[in-house]
């Protein structure tokens, strides 16, 4: 999964908790990077037709941009579910996200084939609790 992708996951998120645009400082606490990354990257993905921005309201993702961001979530979704059902690995969140960059879609279809996934998976994905809602979370 690419940058990109990780932004417009973070985007549909921000969009299901605060019920409509995501705001740019939103987006900014979820990736752990500055208001200006958020918002060249936002404008990128404005040029490419994947979200609409309007000054002081938030981003909001098109069509194209929501079956994108739904994917990256699948993607990431099955790490985890990897990670906590198959490997038993604790703090399987911070890996997630560090793996979710470098899996691309062939080794998530393998990795999807030994998981037990919720048929309506990613929508059980919890963006409070930043994981699968029948997932344990670990106390950080």
């Amino acid at each position: 999964m690419n940058t990109a992708d990780q932004y417009l996951k973070a985007v549909y998120l921000a969009q299901r908790m605060e019920d409509g645009p995501a705001a740019t400082g939103t987006l900014a606490d979820m990736l752990d990077v500055s208001p200006a990354s958020v918002n060249e990257m936002v404008g990128k993905l404005e040029e490419r037709g994947l979200l609409e921005h309007e000054k002081y309201k938030g981003a909001t993702l098109t069509d194209e941009g929501i079956e994108r961001a739904h994917d990256a979530l699948t993607t990431y979704c099955i790490i985890e579910r990897f990670l906590t059902n198959v490997l038993e690995v604790e703090e399987f969140r911070d890996e997630a996200r560090a793996l979710e960059a470098v899996i691309d879609d062939t080794v998530a279809e393998r990795l999807d084939t030994i998981i037990d996934r919720p048929a309506e998976c990613p929508e059980c994905f919890d963006p409070e609790a930043d994981c699968c809602s029948y997932l344990e979370p670990s106390l950080d």
